[in-house]
């Protein structure tokens, strides 16, 4: 053959192999675009509920291996879904012969628990996991795979494995997880420990986590336990030592929880007492005798470090908080306070402990001893003395904006309290001020105004401003639905303000004949029939004001006998208000027995909650007043059998409260449970 015809023929036979080849390009795509379509559809009838019209569409389209990766999630669950396991098991096997990756072996074991042929199941996943051997990286997907279609048992089986495999601890994150799905909350709690002790940085982490995992007392109890004996057998971990103080916190026993971070302290030596934060904690939670035994113990351990003063602070300040809760406050205690505060503040002039020391004296002066304008200038000597911090200075000003409110003078309260809103924003401080202001408003009856302030507040970052934001809210809008002019409201506001002004005396007889008083507009007939209104009566200038405009918008030409009230068709009386219809004698109640309580009268304060209790017993001041109840037996009337009688049905009664934690807590101490001798330390 000549040379150029040889060259010739194979060019075309090249020709003809890239034409044949765009022709096959060609006829797939057009084939592909049109499965495309069809599963476009299928998916459609899936949306719309014709599963049938949607299986029939699938089945079709599954007889092509390159349909199968996009069609099968859809196809294989709307079978078991409709029920038709036998064609669910007869597809998997069909496309595992032809691609036999893992999660379609799986999804077979998916059939056989589906279909009820749970024995057949479980052998068919157990077989596959141990047929896995050492591949963690296989083990790991098939747990993964499993926990997403909530094969949890299996699941944790593989990982099992894997870990086996790995030779230590890992997955403990996942496996604590997949424990907590599954419900078993011991061995979620032994993986949460084995993490922490491999990352000790992570300990709050895990603290974060339990406190919202473990919340009945029986779960708290057992983690006691268990930590208990994990630090026996690891004397030397800070970890399970920290996380048994915690525990104790959790369960408000601070009295445990001061034996356990004492010897913390000892054993482990570190720079800042753990003691001293369990004193701080327990003073915020009111249990002023273990404070001031954590306050004792870091005053003489850590003397002359940077714990003793805070600590010697803080033991003022807990003898302070004792001396509050003695009803009615005594004045020598009082006095005594101020003159601790002052021997801390001559002792330790410029620590800045010192100026916290110089705020609590200024304010004993103004709410204990009566002198306001003593406590004011004190106080605004600390707010320009340029050592004092910012933070501290921002205090001082919402306390002080708090003595001239004491002096009925809300403009300088409020001004104050803005300051410090613009100052410190976005931060608890800030927050605190803004709530200040919402109350203020509140007082003044200006409820929409309050209402704004305390929206915002409901999304404050601490917990406390935030609950107080919630619960001053809830009574407005729950008072504006039962009375929507607010007459009730603002002469319940007044009286709050007169409490805040230590009018307490003034605000107790206004309690005792609580009564509303609005202004309505009646027929004079009416009014005579009602005896709100004689003939004779001579009107306040207020109701001529309100009669003038009246006449006014009538346009009527009756100048002459404006003011002659036999001639007028209607009349402005005062009528009083059932106030047991307005929904706000509940509170009334409440507030009453407050008053009681600080005025020592602590008979007369536990029949009001017992009204509150008898009459509203659905309300949300029935918790509040019946753990009121168990604490005035306790700790004044010093009936210890009735309060723990109180606190075993509050329990009963109430174990979603707030005060479930604290009633257990005193339940137990009332019962013996937290005895006071030293016991032996546990690391």
């Amino acid at each position: 053959m000549h040379r150029n015809n040889y060259y010739y023929l194979n060019y075309k036979y090249y020709i003809i192999r890239i034409q044949a080849t765009l022709l096959c390009a060609l006829l797939y795509s057009q084939i592909f675009a049109q499965d495309t379509q069809e599963i476009q559809i299928a998916n459609e009838y899936i949306l719309k509920g014709e599963k049938e019209k949607a299986i029939a569409l699938y089945e079709q389209l599954a007889k092509k291996n390159e349909n199968i990766a996009i069609i099968h999630n859809n196809y294989f669950n709307l079978l078991l879904d409709v029920g038709r396991f036998t064609q669910a098991e007869d597809y998997i096997e069909r496309i595992i012969k032809r691609d036999a990756r893992l999660t379609y072996r799986l999804d077979l074991g998916i059939v056989y628990t589906r279909s009820g042929e749970i024995a057949k199941a479980d052998k068919y996943f157990r077989a596959f996991i141990k047929a896995q051997g050492e591949d963690a990286y296989k083990l790991k997907t098939i747990s993964d795979y499993l926990a997403a279609r909530n094969h949890v048992e299996y699941s944790i089986l593989a990982l099992q494995q894997a870990r086996q495999v790995a030779g230590n601890n890992l997955y403990t994150l996942e496996l604590a997880n997949l424990y907590r799905i599954s419900g078993n909350r011991d061995l979620m709690v032994q993986e949460y420990l084995n993490y922490v002790t491999q990352t000790p940085a992570n300990i709050s982490y895990v603290k974060n986590l339990m406190q919202i995992l473990l919340s009945k007392p029986e779960e708290l109890e057992a983690l006691e336990r268990l930590l208990y004996d994990k630090v026996q057998q690891n004397q030397n971990s800070e970890v399970f030592a920290d996380l048994l103080i915690w525990v104790n916190l959790q369960q408000k026993n601070f009295y445990w929880a001061f034996i356990q971070a004492r010897a913390y302290d000892k054993r482990f030596k570190k720079d800042q007492s753990k003691t001293l934060e369990i004193a701080q904690i327990a003073l915020n939670n009111n249990d002023y005798n273990n404070a001031d035994k954590a306050y004792s113990f870091v005053i003489k351990e850590y003397a002359g470090t940077t714990n003793e003063l805070p600590a010697r602070l803080g033991l003022i300040q807990a003898h302070e908080a004792k001396v509050k809760k003695s009803y009615p406050v005594n004045r020598d205690s009082v006095n005594y306070l101020i003159s601790q505060y002052h021997n801390f503040r001559t002792a330790y002039p410029e620590h800045p402990n010192s100026f916290d020391a110089h705020l609590s004296q200024s304010l004993l002066y103004a709410y204990y001893l009566d002198q306001k304008d003593s406590a004011i200038s004190s106080l605004n000597r600390l707010i320009v003395n340029p050592r004092v911090s910012p933070n501290l200075k921002a205090k001082a000003k919402i306390e002080l904006g708090d003595i001239y409110l004491l002096k009925e003078e809300p403009w300088e309260a409020t001004l104050l309290y803005s300051q410090v809103e613009k100052s410190q924003r976005e931060t608890p401080l800030g927050y605190e001020a803004k709530l200040r202001n919402a109350k203020l408003s509140y007082f003044k009856g200006e409820f929409l105004l309050a209402q704004e302030h305390l929206d915002i507040l409901k999304q404050a970052t601490s917990r406390e401003i935030a609950n107080d934001a919630i619960e001053l809210s809830m009574r407005i809008k729950e008072n504006s639905l039962y009375d929507p002019e607010g007459y009730a409201l603002k002469e319940f506001a007044s009286i709050e303000l007169l409490i805040a002004q230590n009018k307490n005396e003034q605000a107790l007889q206004r309690l005792k004949k609580f009564t509303v008083v609005r202004k309505v507009k009646m027929s004079r007939e009416e009014a005579i029939r009602k005896n709100l209104w004689s003939p004779d009566k001579q009107l306040t200038q207020q109701q001529l004001e309100e009669l003038k405009k009246d006449l006014e918008k009538t346009k009527e030409n009756i100048a002459n006998n404006m003011f002659k009230e036999i001639g007028m068709d209607s009349v402005w009386v005062d009528e009083i208000v059932n106030t047991d219809r307005l929904g706000i004698k509940d509170d009334v109640y409440w507030l009453e027995a407050n008053l009681r309580l600080k005025r020592g009268e602590f008979e007369l304060a536990y029949a009001l909650l017992e009204k509150i209790i008898t009459e509203f017993g659905e309300d949300i001041l029935a918790d509040d007043a019946y753990f009121l109840q168990g604490e005035l037996q306790e700790r004044h009337l010093k009936n210890k059998d009735k309060a723990m009688e109180i606190y075993r049905e509050f329990l009963n009664k109430f174990p979603g409260s707030v005060f479930a934690a604290e009633a257990r807590k005193r339940y137990r101490t009332l019962r013996g449970d937290f005895t006071e001798a030293e016991p032996t330390p546990k690391f």
